[in-house]
């Protein structure tokens, strides 16, 4: 049996404390039957043979001929013509108009995929018909609306690509795709290639590309695999006509893919491509605020960076295309598009997914784990790991966007330090800067900036700033040398014109660096050194860089073409790919904006992180507000503007857990809230859930409002600030734990902050717990999470257990007691976790020696480990400059017991049958 054990501040604190057949098919096979689809009616299928046949005549075509068109089709280059709708599929009716199929009513409404998915269209049957679809409109519906069952869907005989030829290759296969009708969207892409690629046994990659021309694809270092996959735990079926792939697990026989449920679609600016789920349990796609386990009741989540506070159903500052799905089993695997193009991704509650993207290529991997964590590890693999962070990363840190002066900021840092608070790093928002300008600092109301940071240092602490990449271009020429370096070095990103592309941010009308480009890279180093020597900082915060720009384009708008304005947008708050960012059609070193803007974010932290390797020589500190697939290499992210609100503090959960699954275990989000002014009760509750973010900061806005509350745990009465301080002190108590835990995540790719499903993923219960969490994988944290309460639910899953009243209760939802000057926190059973005596800084705190929790299991054992290195050398790991222990404990011999309460003196003890020796006291003890 296994149980968690509530840990106390004082254990920690002070030294002594304690669903379809297996088809025996192989995956060589090329069907022209598809293999099951659940809950899909059964319908005709659709054929190059079929469509000849409704237009009639010809029949009899010999192979020969049709060989020598496909060859000649194959190496034709895409049409350019705009294009009609196809030719209908069906019968036209006497007076022309298309007439709809009876097998359009017998689609179930969960497995109708959306044919008009323009956004702000009033759908009608003839604008439905004309894309040769299904249309019945609800009549519960006004309109055939974002998230709810379509009106317009694709009919069961819809065209699609053929599938022509499939041959073998070292690495797996190669196939050749043709479309012999044209579809609604322009450009479409007669021919293409696909390469199914068998890299490892539990991963494999499908490249869908135009062999006639070569297209954009995402510019990050993926794996090269020279060598075949020897025993692949999946297998791959085609379908020939329409094209479908499917994928299965061998050992199961699970469908974890079928791209054969809705029709294909590669056009220039136009890629679709839809599969089913094994269930409707799903997770990731970030960056978007909800619930860590996704909605697929009829929900749309759209990729491309932005600038907007968090809000649900809205595309927020990152953009990552990969997602988590159980199976019903409790296997798991991974999906990961690679494509940084604008997008959509519709879940539906066959459960099905569909791909819509305006760009690049289809390049998609699976992972078949097959248990979260190795799902999650094998994801890591091809994107990177994350990267150790510096030993001080894990301490609190303070920031706020408003102390105005310098001497404000010290003077916090100084009554933390009075209240013996612990604090490693204080932060400055915009409002140190000399009129918003990069790389300077005000010298009125911050002239004793460098002082401050030499007193941080000298006090063990750090000091990290903001930047934005906006660098303002107003300034008189010559006054302004990151201006004037950058346009020498032709560093900015250009407009159309190829002129430097002008917008607006703080500091008012600003050119944006072009990180793309290596040169750009050289001169932010040049930069940051530059500064450094001026405020020696110790880590760089980037914000804005989405990129966030106040105009909608740039000061003189943007051209009117297909780049700004393509035949598909997604659903992108404001509408178009250029509100509050930059033009899309601008032109960059690599590609045009339209295709890298959501790279923007990664680009600049992998500057950032190179120039302070070379500055600083020590492991570089960089938090970011966009993010990208990789991201964890290179920064940090928090979950951006918050509020100081109840429902701010409990969606922050489910964003840390789904950083975490995309490889950004450095994650928290702003404790107490940054928009608004907080309030004590509010304040306390999120100290106590932030010291358990992998990444913990305080940080709120500039006051703009009457009464406003600082969120500093020095501002509040005597009581909260105790309690905000024993939080805090419980943090730093656990960070041996803490940082062995980050150097798993390094080396394995494990989470930090866990899911619960992650470690019990049998029990259906844990998959949409996210109220919940697991520092990796033996402390469990359950916070509160609403205004005035004194208790909280907490749910302990089966196979674990927690010991009350000498009962123990599994499997069940506990009321658990939470004063509002503590946080359960629970140690799961047959776990050994190392912690410190606390103090101030962790540079104290680690020089103090280690002391072992331990939590025996019901047959005696426990393990836990510790990574420990100097916390700050670059690739310790690497280099073999480390020390990691490994504790068991076997077995524990009791030697007394006492039992109070023992009203009369019994006439023997026996323990395990064997009689025993005992003492019975008058005061009723044995």
């Amino acid at each position: 049996m296994v149980s968690y054990k509530r840990l106390t501040p004082e254990e920690v604190h002070f030294a002594g404390a304690a669903l379809l057949d297996p088809d025996e098919t192989t995956d060589t096979d090329l069907k022209e039957v598809n293999p099951e689809l659940p809950l899909l009616p059964q319908s005709r299928r659709c054929s190059i043979t079929v469509a000849l046949l409704t237009f009639g005549g010809l029949i009899v075509v010999l192979f020969g001929i049709w060989l020598l068109g496909t060859i000649f089709w194959l190496h034709k280059p895409p049409s350019t013509e705009p294009h009609r709708p196809p030719p209908p599929a069906v019968a036209k009716s006497p007076n022309g108009t298309w007439l709809q199929p009876e097998s359009c009513s017998q689609i179930p409404e969960a497995w109708r995929f959306d044919c008009y998915p323009e956004r702000g269209a009033v759908v009608t049957e003839e604008m439905c018909h004309a894309r040769n679809c299904c249309f019945i409109q609800r009549s519960q519906a006004k309109t055939s609306g974002r998230n709810g069952v379509p009106w317009c869907f694709y009919t069961p005989d819809c065209s699609s690509y053929e599938l022509v030829s499939i041959t073998d290759t070292e690495m797996g296969k190669v196939g050749k795709l043709l479309r012999n009708k044209k579809t609604y969207y322009p450009k479409d892409i007669d021919a293409l290639q696909m390469e199914v690629l068998y890299e490892e046994d539990n991963r494999l990659r499908v490249k869908i590309t135009d062999p006639a021309e070569k297209r954009y694809e995402v510019p990050i270092d993926v794996p090269v695999v020279q060598k075949k996959a020897s025993n692949p735990s999946y297998t791959v079926d085609f379908i020939k006509e329409p094209f479908g792939l499917i994928v299965k697990r061998t050992q199961t026989g699970t469908v974890l893919l079928n791209t054969s449920i809705a029709p294909l679609f590669y056009a220039d600016q136009f890629l679709q491509m839809s599969t089913s789920l094994p269930s409707r349990f799903i997770y990731g796609l970030g960056e978007h605020r909800s619930n860590f386990l996704h909605d697929v009741q009829w929900k749309t989540l759209t990729m491309w960076a932005r600038d907007v506070p968090p809000m649900e159903l809205t595309n927020l500052y990152g953009v990552h295309p990969f997602y988590l799905s159980m199976e019903s089993d409790g296997m798991a695997h991974g999906f990961f598009m690679l494509n940084s193009n604008a997008m959509d991704v519709a879940l539906q509650p066959a459960p099905a997914l569909t791909w819509r993207m305006i760009g690049g290529i289809l390049d998609f991997y699976i992972f078949l784990g097959p248990d979260p964590s190795s799902v999650i590890a094998q994801y890591l693999d091809v994107v990177g790991k994350p990267a150790m962070p510096i030993f001080w990363a894990l301490g609190y840190h303070l920031c706020r966007w408003g102390y105005k002066s310098s001497d404000k900021t010290w003077n916090v840092v100084k009554e933390m330090r009075n209240y013996g608070i612990p604090q490693d790093v204080q932060w400055n928002d915009i409002d140190y800067m000399d009129h918003a300008l990069d790389f300077t600092y005000d010298t009125v109301n911050f002239s004793s900036l460098p002082d401050l940071v030499k007193d941080l240092h000298r006090h063990d602490q750090h000091y990290v700033m903001i930047l934005d990449p906006g660098i303002s271009s107003s300034q008189l020429p010559g006054s302004y040398w990151p201006f004037d370096e950058g346009m020498k070095r032709g560093i900015f990103i250009n407009d159309s014109n190829g002129d430097v592309l002008i917008g607006k941010v703080w500091p008012g009308l600003t050119a944006f660096p072009d990180f793309s480009n290596p040169d750009t890279h050289e001169w932010w180093y040049q930069n940051l050194k530059r500064f450094h020597e001026k405020v020696p900082f110790d880590g760089v915060w980037i914000d804005m860089n989405e990129p966030s720009n106040f105009f909608d384009g740039s000061l003189n708008g943007c051209p009117d073409n297909e780049l700004e304005n393509p035949p598909y947008t997604p659903g992108i708050l404001g509408g178009t790919l250029k509100t509050k960012t930059v033009c899309a059609s601008a032109r960059q070193k690599i590609s045009t904006h339209y295709n890298i803007h959501s790279l923007y974010g990664l680009m600049e932290a992998k500057a950032t992180e190179s120039a302070l390797r070379k500055i600083t020589n020590k492991r570089p500190f960089v938090i970011s507000r966009s993010t990208f697939p990789s991201q964890g290499k290179y920064s940090g992210h928090w979950l951006g503007d918050n509020r100081s609100q109840w429902k701010d503090l409990a969606t922050s959960i489910p964003g840390m857990l789904t950083f975490n699954i995309l490889g950004i275990p450095l994650i928290g989000a702003d404790i107490c809230g940054f928009g608004g002014s907080t309030t004590e009760e509010l304040c306390v509750r999120w100290t106590q859930l932030g010291a358990f973010y992998p990444f913990s900061r305080n940080h709120n806005s500039i006051d703009e409002q009457v009464n406003f509350l600082p969120s500093e745990p020095t501002a509040f009465s005597p009581a909260a600030r105790t309690a905000m301080k024993e939080a805090i002190l419980l943090r730093y108590s656990l960070f041996p734990h803490l940082y062995t835990l980050f150097h798993h995540a390094h080396i394995s790719g494990h989470t930090v902050a866990t899911p619960l499903l992650f470690q019990f993923p049998n029990d259906e219960k844990t998959y949409g717990i996210d109220k919940q969490f697991l520092l990796g994988k033996s402390l469990l944290v359950t916070p509160v999470l609403e205004a005035g309460q004194d208790y909280v639910v907490g749910y302990f899953p089966k196979g674990l257990c927690l010991i009350q009243y000498s009962s123990c209760i599994s499997g069940e939802e506990i009321n658990l007691q939470a004063p509002k000057d503590k946080i359960n926190l629970h140690l799961r059973e047959g776990s050994v976790i190392p912690t410190q005596r606390p103090n101030t800084t962790l540079w104290v705190s680690s020089g103090q020696p280690l002391h072992l929790i331990v939590s025996l299991s019901e047959d005696g054992l426990a393990k836990g480990d510790l990574f420990w290195d100097d916390g700050e050398t670059l690739d310790t790991y690497e280099k073999d400059q480390y020390a990691y222990i490994y504790f068991t404990a076997t077995y524990i011999t009791v030697e007394t017991v006492s039992f109070y309460g023992v009203k009369t003196e019994p006439e023997n003890v026996t323990v395990n049958s064997q009689e025993a020796a005992f003492t019975y006291r008058n005061n009723q003890v044995i």
